[in-house]
């Protein structure tokens, strides 16, 4: 997890994950997670682990919308059933989904985003 972080150590993976392969069981999956580098000077992770893998992006909508819809839908009608007063934590919930969305807009925009 989080492989973009170990930047040393991961071409001593990548040699790992070459020798595991020669021997593995054929349902043998590696899960790793790693992000774009946040910097310029940190490296990217190694062509050929990449091209030996399947991809996955997470990003987030495009809109404010979108952006709120996603967050909204991470909550079950049951937790704001559960809760001893609905109507409230339901206009919470939603002003608390509505600032993260806004928040995911504003980040794509780097500094100028928050002026």
């Amino acid at each position: 997890q989080n492989c973009h972080l170990m930047q040393s150590w991961v071409p001593t993976l990548e040699r790992l994950l070459e020798i595991v392969q020669e021997g593995a069981h054929e349902s043998f999956r590696c899960f790793i997670s790693a992000e774009p580098p946040p910097m310029d000077y940190f490296k990217n992770m190694p062509e050929s682990l990449m091209q030996s893998c399947i991809k996955v992006a997470n990003e987030a909508p495009a809109d404010i919308k979108s952006n709120l819809t996603r967050a909204w839908s991470e909550f079950s009608q049951e937790l704001i059933d559960a809760s001893s007063k609905p109507t409230e934590f339901k206009g919470c919930l939603f002003a608390l989904c509505w600032f993260h969305a806004i928040v995911l807009g504003r980040r794509r925009f780097g500094s100028q985003g928050w002026s």
